[in-house]
């Protein structure tokens, strides 16, 4: 995390560059993947719309067809808004820094959480080490 000076530089920056070239910062904007994940998240509401106006038609003419079709395009674009939902939240994610803490905007630190594959290979080592200094984790067995 930058200094919270060096941040304020930072989007001083940003801003004069929207000031002074917008067609490339709308540029920059379209190649973000939270943007292109949130456009995909409109038309999927909109075939949710869609789907659910089916059920009535096929209700009120009487074709199965039209409610089966109205279900599957419902169910379908749910889960295509919710990939979308997920993926544009992902994206929207920093990537996990190494060391034992970050630091917050407000300059406190804050412990980050091992994960974990980390807590696993923590325990691994501590049980090399125990056999190296011990008996060898072994019962009945007495070290060289």
């Amino acid at each position: 995390m930058l200094p919270e000076d060096e941040q304020r530089q930072l989007q001083e920056i940003e801003q004069a560059l929207c000031r002074d070239d917008p067609k490339f910062v709308r540029l920059m904007r379209t190649s973000d993947p939270r943007v292109h994940h949130g456009r995909r998240l409109i038309p999927a509401l909109f075939a949710v719309v869609i789907g659910i106006g089916l059920l009535p038609a096929g209700a009120v003419t009487h074709r199965v067809y039209l409610e089966a079709a109205g279900v599957v395009i419902v169910l379908l674009s749910l889960v295509w808004a919710a990939v979308s939902c997920r993926r544009r939240y992902v994206a929207g994610m920093r990537p996990a820094r190494s060391g034992a803490g970050t630091t917050t905007a407000k300059g406190t630190k804050r412990r980050s959480r091992p994960t974990r594959r980390a807590r696993m290979m923590e325990r691994m080592g501590e049980r090399w080490h125990r056999r190296q200094e011990g008996n060898g984790g072994m019962p009945g067995r007495t070290g060289s």
